[in-house]
């Protein structure tokens, strides 16, 4: 179990469509306390598998002190508008913009028993499931900015010293 260095915006492991997680071993159970040890951090919403260098379908959260993860999520179902909501990435550090994030979200999946997993709520926990799940499909939050503020960010990213 071992806090895990997040991989940054301009590294190919974070455009890549992570494949599905299609046996439970002892790497994939490595991963998840990974998952667990990274995203328990202050700060931290939430770190997806590619973050940290693995492409695998699966993420940890920590959403109000409620720390756990999901093993080959799927955004299954939004619900209402989507609307601009402050967000950040921890492989984008120091950024923050608004993207458009629907306010209701719901992701199945598995845990490491293969049992279903249900998460679904409003809020951090919404966006959350939406900003890992994108992770999971090759898409860092920049890509849901609108185009000025993309511009703005991208501008942002080549001044910025870690990249």
């Amino acid at each position: 179990m071992t806090v895990r260095e997040i991989r940054l915006f301009g590294d190919p492991v974070l455009r890549t469509v992570c494949a599905p997680i299609e046996t439970i071993d002892d790497g994939v159970r490595a991963l998840v306390a990974d998952l667990v040890d990274s995203v328990e951090l202050p700060g931290r919403a939430g770190v997806a598998a590619p973050q940290i260098g693995v492409s695998l379908r699966a993420f940890s959260y920590n959403i109000d002190g409620d720390i756990g993860y999901v093993l080959n999520p799927v955004l299954v179902e939004v619900r209402g508008e989507p609307v601009p909501t402050g967000e950040g990435c921890l492989s984008v550090p120091g950024l923050w913009h608004e993207a458009l994030r629907y306010p209701w979200a719901r992701v199945e999946g598995i845990d490491l028993d293969g049992e279903p997993v249900e998460l679904e709520g409003e809020g951090l926990l919404a966006q959350a499931l939406q900003h890992e799940t994108d992770h999971l499909d090759g898409k860092v939050y920049l890509s849901r900015l609108d185009p000025a503020t993309r511009k703005v960010a991208m501008r942002e990213v080549r001044e910025s010293s870690w990249f």
